[in-house]
């Protein structure tokens, strides 16, 4: 099983120091640590070396990757054109290569998820260190499992029930016509297959984001009252998506910090400001991020007996959290983040009956 760590927080420089001497550290216990970085000039000037879009071991135990959008959706496009042909009879992108393809604002987060996620299914790696942008961008990144299977199951339900559903579902002269054009017959039952397949997938990545032994975040700040209210904000963004925060990484120069109030109940890690390519002293301060984040707070704990949803959303006040409802689903905004709560059978369209804002925590009773 392979962990997947990251890091939040305003100061770049200061969390691709942390990724490194991260990656580092967990290579150093005989972990297989893949560092991967975006296609940015920080983290090959730190490491002293050239980086490229394939793997490279720079040190026993450690390979680097950098994450080139554009190369990420020329290997991918050949995967688009397999998924066509199993499904047209007709392929209309067979004659579009990859070489050609812009990439589109916001596509580099899916493709740098999507090879995350198939350098952890490669089953090379025991521990995966990302040095993403640590931001709202990164948390929406993560995001991606749980937003489109939302955007994939009420869609298909939405088909399913609407006018076309039931004539391509009940008309003996559609269905031969929807035959000829794709590669299998599109009836009411085997209609979801496809989307069947994506949920599938997407449940996965839900189930990954959510399990703290797998993917885990920590903050990273200094003192600055600034850069401790922006970690605060993406604390509480992180539960949103579901991801575990498991501490917070303090970098200081004199290794003084008055920020314990600010971060209550995660354990607060001191590291120094240290020179690039100093990494012991960085090493020596890092916590135990997999044993630490098995112990912070569950972003949502839902109480089946009591009839009771848990959100913890620190860093939010209840004047900045929005909770609606439409039928089955139960929807929670905070800051910049939406949630759709996967409620479970026995609470699953039942009305809400009371919600309050009490030390961090949305308390939804039903």
């Amino acid at each position: 099983m392979t962990f997947i760590l990251t890091f939040l927080g305003k100061s770049g420089i200061a969390r691709t120091k942390i990724a490194i001497a991260s990656a580092k550290l967990l290579a150093s216990q005989g972990k297989r640590v893949l560092l991967a970085g975006l296609a940015e000039p920080a983290l090959p000037i730190l490491l002293g070396t050239t980086l490229t879009s394939d793997p490279q071991e720079i040190a026993p135990n450690l390979q680097v990757v950098q994450f080139q959008a554009s190369v990420l959706l020329q290997r991918q496009w050949e995967e688009v054109k397999k998924l066509e042909a199993q499904y047209l009879r007709t392929p209309i992108i067979k004659d579009v290569y990859g070489e050609e393809l812009v990439v589109l604002p916001g596509m580099d987060n899916a493709l740098a998820l999507n090879a995350i996620r198939e350098y952890d299914a490669s089953g090379k790696y025991d521990a995966i260190v990302y040095d993403g942008t640590g931001d709202a961008s990164s948390l929406r990144m993560l995001g991606l499992p749980e937003s489109l299977s939302w955007y994939v199951r009420r869609f298909r339900q939405l088909f399913v029930n609407s006018d076309l559903g039931k004539t391509i579902a009940e008309s003996p002269l559609i269905q031969p016509l929807i035959s000829t054009l794709f590669n299998f017959n599109w009836t009411a039952d085997n209609f979801a297959q496809p989307t069947n397949q994506v949920n599938n997938f997407l449940e996965k990545g839900k189930a990954a984001v959510a399990d703290p032994r797998r993917v885990a975040a920590f903050l990273v700040t200094t003192p600055e009252p600034i850069e401790v209210a922006s970690s605060r904000y993406l604390w509480g963004s992180a539960q949103q998506i579901g991801i575990t925060v498991g501490g917070v990484i303090v970098v200081s120069a004199d290794g003084n910090h008055n920020v314990t109030d600010e971060f209550n109940p995660l354990p607060i890690s001191v590291v120094p400001d240290a020179p690039a390519g100093e990494w012991r002293s960085l090493i020596d301060a890092l916590p135990d991020f997999a044993q630490e984040a098995i112990k912070a707070p569950k972003p949502i704990e839902i109480d089946v007996h009591n009839r009771q949803v848990r959100l913890f959303l620190p860093g939010f006040d209840k004047k900045q959290v929005k909770l609606t409802q439409y039928g089955p689903e139960v929807t929670v905004e905070a800051g910049d983040q939406r949630r759709n709560i996967d409620l479970p059978p026995s609470l699953s369209g039942k009305s809400i009956t009371g919600a309050k804002f009490q030390n961090s925590y949305l308390i939804v009773s039903f």
